[in-house]
């Protein structure tokens, strides 16, 4: 699975002009689940990003998590983090899941991530979203199961 994480202040999804999902101090989770992902694979990212210290402690020093800080998670589908771009101009995303075993993965992913203690919102999987967020630091981290 790949993941997108950005620490923020704030980060909501809307379709159609009507909030699905919305997170104060936290993270956004752009994920996107590739051919032959499984659940495991979702287990072991959801803990880590659970427990990444990347929110800052006392002194200033990003060595807090999600679960230190009581920090909640706005959990986005985007299988163009899939895009392959070696040759031509068009990306291609032939590695991305299917559909059926994406959404699977991507709502098995956030109920994970909820189990870790960590308070969810979702966007819908597969709809023409609109993201906002404010970024904070600016902190991005990218996470790949297989890299």
């Amino acid at each position: 699975m790949r993941a997108l994480i950005q620490r923020v202040s704030q980060a909501r999804v809307e379709v159609s002009g009507a909030t699905l999902g919305e997170t104060g101090p936290g993270v956004l989770v752009l994920i996107c689940a590739m051919q032959g992902d499984t659940q495991a694979q979702a287990d072991k990212l959801a803990a880590k990003i659970a427990k990444l210290r990347i929110f800052k402690d006392d002194a200033g020093r990003m060595n807090r998590s999600l679960l230190d800080t009581e920090g909640g998670a706005l959990v986005v589908s985007q299988f163009t983090l899939a895009a392959d771009t070696r040759s031509g101009n068009r990306p291609g995303f032939s590695t991305a899941a299917p559909p059926d075993e994406g959404e699977r993965l991507y709502e098995y992913f956030a109920a994970q991530l909820q189990a870790q203690g960590v308070p969810v919102a979702t966007g819908r999987f597969g709809a023409d979203m609109q993201v906002s967020l404010v970024n904070d630091g600016p902190v991005t981290i990218w996470m790949d199961t297989e890299a």
